[in-house]
């Protein structure tokens, strides 16, 4: 040995902001999902809403956001048009990191939000799969399930678009965030499991059909 060290490159980091953390499915098996397009990270669980997380035998629990690789927020039961105190070190997290960011549905939305733009409760929920209309000309089917809904993408620029939700896709000009409102990590799988543990009823589960989406997380969020 010629005494020099030798450096170890660190194992990256992937921070969840893990806003389902009391659910099974949509939860647990919903992070499951989204982690799977993250190989070799390691995984932290951050779930600034709650504090009675589900133990979900894999990634470390954190009570406040560590400096990470890459940023996930996830959807919520949580509103960002009925904002909540906890919202904001989500919000300071947003403004503030310098890390490649993604947004899914709640994720999307207050990303937007903070970034300056607007978001707004509609009548009715959205609980379907619908076509999604990609600025590059593609057309994809995503399953959506939200009621919030972005008005005004502020910083974001929008580049995909469904009929009844015009703000569907974002991507920011400057800086390594990517949102988007459907869901890509509520696979087949998921959704079987979320009927199968109660988290969805059968009505609701026949509202996604067959649940095959064209875009998976890889593709929609990180292509």
């Amino acid at each position: 040995m010629n005494g020099d060290s030798i450096e170890v490159n660190a194992m990256p980091t992937l921070l969840v902001v893990d806003l389902l953390a009391e659910r099974e499915a949509f939860g647990q098996k919903g992070v499951e999902e989204i982690i799977r397009h993250f190989p070799g990270h390691k995984v932290l669980l951050w779930a600034p809403h709650t504090t009675n997380p589900r133990d979900y035998g894999f990634g470390q629990r954190i009570d406040s956001p560590e400096q990470c690789d890459t940023i996930v927020i996830t959807g919520s039961r949580r509103n960002v048009s009925q904002w909540e105190p906890w919202m904001d070190t989500v919000a300071d997290l947003i403004r503030s990191t310098t890390s490649p960011l993604y947004g899914i549905c709640f994720g999307h939305q207050i990303i937007c939000k903070v970034l300056g733009g607007e978001v707004i409760r509609a009548h009715e929920a959205s609980k379907f799969i619908a076509e999604v209309a990609h600025q590059n000309g593609r057309i994809t089917k995503q399953l959506f399930t939200h009621q919030d809904h972005v008005v005004d993408p502020g910083e974001m620029n929008v580049i995909g678009s469904a009929e009844h939700c015009e703000i569907a896709i974002c991507e920011h000009p400057t800086r390594p965030i990517k949102t988007v409102q459907f869901h890509p990590e509520a696979v087949e799988t998921v959704l079987e499991h979320s009927l199968e543990c109660g988290d969805m009823s059968l009505e609701e589960r026949q509202l996604f059909g067959n649940g095959v989406q064209d875009l998976d997380v890889s593709s929609s969020l990180l292509a």
